[in-house]
């Protein structure tokens, strides 16, 4: 005859640890792969952000470059919008505290450069010849203070 014998109990508590145990297994295996490419992700972004600072500066350059040469073949009006364009996206980058393309001394010097503004649209409103040579003057001003990095 059989005694009283309590019932197994059900092996619910090994199941439950060995799913405790494939969850943190799983959890592992996605930060192994999650951080490293969030990582990756950070250093792309930095170095993305510099890569935009230069081209905003290149488009700005190019902007002045532009004013100059139409200038130079006397189409005034063209070289009007070209040096607006150019003044207008020189006082954004000099006004923006926490851009790193210019150091705090270019962006005072560049000061100098946007207080000719006025006098340099002017002239071109007005189809002078001098406006080409004052925005060649202005172009190699800024050639210099950009070399002075």
């Amino acid at each position: 005859m059989r005694a009283n014998v309590p019932p197994k109990p059900f092996k619910s508590t090994s199941l439950m640890r060995r799913g405790i145990i494939y969850v943190i297994l799983l959890i592992v295996a996605f930060l192994l792969g999650f951080v490293p490419m969030w990582v990756k992700s950070r250093e792309c972004s930095g170095t993305l952000s510099e890569v935009e600072h230069q081209l905003n500066l290149a488009r700005i350059q190019n902007s002045l470059a532009s004013a100059v040469i139409d200038a130079r073949r006397g189409d005034y009006e063209s070289a009007r919008q070209s040096a607006s364009d150019f003044f207008t996206s020189l006082r954004k980058v000099t006004e923006v505290e926490a851009d790193l393309a210019l150091s705090w001394a270019q962006k005072e010097d560049m000061q100098s450069l946007l207080n000719q503004r006025d006098g340099i649209i002017t002239l071109l409103a007005r189809g002078d010849l001098a406006s080409a040579d004052r925005l060649s003057d202005l172009y190699i001003s800024y050639q210099e203070i950009m070399n002075n990095r």
